[in-house]
């Protein structure tokens, strides 16, 4: 979320920014611009009565005691004329409170400098590209939801009877392939000096306010409705929420954090091909990277999360590019986004795996989540989060790529997980 103050030090270089969202409102700035002016002199009246009172309060009882009644009456009269306007005002102000938040939660972060403009994911920029020296795969090879059945690793007609389509069932070594790749990223994660949590997975709604799911992403959660809970969408909105309301010294940073947990998202409306077996479900694992920050080191912070990322990828042999996202494919709570996408032979094309942002002061406004300097000064910390990674488009790849004749080849530096070379 951004700040007022922010808001109205920076308004053209924020309409400029957001542009490269395809968003030209300069009315929700104004409209922010004069909310708080209005908070502000609301809390300056309040102010100057509630210090009337304060110096009245002390005049009364000494004119009392001069035999001044009547001139004690009078201001005793001003003092209950000055509570009732409190009152008044601590309801206007209220009121003023509440626009002000709704607007501000309505306007997404500002994207960073070097964001390129554009609608759509055609208009992403590749920021590496590795070419195109993809597995050369044998005749007969299959997109991974043919070899989930002929392999019987992954059961996707199940799952509709248990629950619904989206939620697929992993069986045998397709369950066994799942759990080695969570460990696997873990471990990396540990190594990589990331403390592991596990969180639950379902939050309340300061949670998914702090972290920008709510209001921007309400229609894509699973809501409990009795117990006024959400499902998390990703590990994200749990860990990040871990330093809600917290205030760390410089010394603390950075922090760093990973966990593994299931993910729920409705992701409705896509049909077709492309979103077939495991290229899109509403339940998955995925294991998540989040830090916290010093703001002049946030982006050399996002460039070791990418690094670790595609590190990952590198061991597994996947084929993968970066892409740096234009403004209409970024996030709400995003000032810079990386995606990194893996290709997938059998289907010949790109299958999103992760997602590395930088969200600056963005999230951290709403959490509260501030850092004392070195004179005690208090400023709000830079968030990030990246997958590393989503699992069922890393499975479908493997699956993929890694298929011959004889069967599906573990990558080798998942072997040690899985206990099998190959699934046949």
């Amino acid at each position: 979320m951004l700040r007022p103050d922010f808001i109205r030090d920076n308004k053209e270089t924020i309409l400029e920014g957001l542009k490269k969202r395809n968003i030209n409102n300069p009315e929700i700035l104004d409209l922010v611009i004069s909310l708080d002016s209005k908070r502000k002199e609301l809390q300056n009246e309040s102010d100057q009565a509630q210090a009337f009172i304060n110096s009245a309060s002390k005049e009364i009882g000494a004119l009392f005691k001069q035999g001044k009644r009547e001139e004690a009456e009078g201001k005793r009269a001003a003092v209950g004329e000055k509570k009732t306007r409190i009152a008044e005002l601590k309801t206007e102000a209220e009121e003023v409170r509440q626009k002000l938040e709704e607007a501000l939660l309505n306007i997404p972060n500002v994207p960073h400098p070097s964001v390129p403009a554009g609608n759509t994911d055609e208009d992403n920029e590749v920021y590496q590209d590795w070419g195109k020296d993809f597995p050369k795969l044998h005749d007969g090879a299959q997109p991974h939801w043919e070899l989930a059945k002929k392999y019987d690793i992954i059961d996707l007609e199940l799952g509709v009877k248990l629950t619904g389509a989206g939620f697929p069932v992993y069986k045998g070594k397709g369950a066994r392939l799942q759990r080695a790749l969570i460990s696997y990223f873990l471990d990396k994660a540990n190594d990589a000096g990331y403390t592991e949590y596990i969180p639950p997975h379902m939050v309340n709604e300061a949670s998914a306010r702090g972290t920008g799911q709510l209001p921007d992403k309400e229609g894509q959660m699973y809501y409990v409705t009795e117990d006024d809970l959400y499902l998390i969408p990703t590990a994200e909105v749990p860990v990040t929420n871990i330093y809600r309301d917290v205030i760390l010294d410089e010394k603390d940073f950075p922090v760093k954090m990973t966990g593994y947990t299931p993910c729920f998202r409705r992701e409705a409306g896509s049909y077709g091909a492309h979103v077939r077996g495991l290229n899109r479900v509403h339940q998955f694992d995925k294991v998540e990277i989040v830090r916290i920050e010093h703001p002049e080191k946030s982006y050399a912070a996002l460039d070791d999360m990418l690094a670790h990322v595609g590190g990952l990828l590198d061991e597994l042999g996947l084929p993968y590019r970066i892409l740096r996202l234009c403004g209409g494919d970024l996030g709400f709570t995003s000032a810079l986004t990386f995606d990194f996408e893996v290709f997938s032979t059998a289907q010949e094309r790109w299958l999103e795996v992760s997602s590395v942002s930088n969200f600056e002061t963005f999230q951290s406004n709403r959490l509260k989540l501030r850092y004392r300097d070195a004179n005690n000064k208090k400023h709000l910390a830079h968030t990030l989060n990246g997958s590393a990674l989503a699992l069922p488009r890393i499975v479908a790849s493997i699956m993929e790529n890694f298929q011959t004749p004889e069967g599906i080849v573990v990558p080798e530096a998942l072997r040690p997980y899985c206990g099998f070379d190959i699934i046949d």
